[in-house]
């Protein structure tokens, strides 16, 4: 009797069709571990490229490209990539799902962010928390 498919995200309708995981969702899922796939899943909300997700995940390209779709990885990764899909989920809704726009605002250094990109903050986990509060300010108008 083989086990039931394991499902990492319990997602309701939202607009752009994903919800964000919880915090206690990260914890469990992280500890659990993501698969490999995962990574290409997540990359793929908006386009990133593979030394970006490495980057994020604290690995070299290479070292990630090693890692079969089906294999597990390891708690600090599975818990960047968890935290990389909020990340991404926040922005698209933030910018009306226009994957170009998050992209380029990605990728574009950020006085709030000590004039670095919000890519180059996410390899700390409070680098996350400082790009979602960007976002969250641009949710509400103040300047960011």
């Amino acid at each position: 009797m083989s086990a039931p498919p394991v499902r990492f995200f319990e997602e309701e309708f939202v607009p752009y069709g994903k919800q964000p995981a919880s915090e206690f969702a990260v914890i469990k899922t992280s500890r659990e571990g993501m698969l490999r796939s995962a990574a290409d899943e997540i990359s793929g909300l908006v386009g990133l490229t593979d030394n970006e997700i490495a980057y994020v995940l604290g690995m070299t390209p290479r070292n990630l490209h090693r890692i079969q779709g089906d294999r597990r990885l390891g708690t600090d990764a599975s818990e960047r990539l968890l935290l990389l899909r909020n990340i991404l989920l926040h922005a698209l809704d933030t910018f009306d799902g226009k994957e170009s726009v998050v992209r380029h605002w990605l990728r574009t250094p950020i006085s709030a962010l000590n004039d670095q990109s919000p890519l180059q903050m996410m390899d700390t986990v409070t680098g996350f928390g400082l790009v979602d509060d960007v976002l969250g300010r641009l949710d509400y108008g103040l300047p960011a």
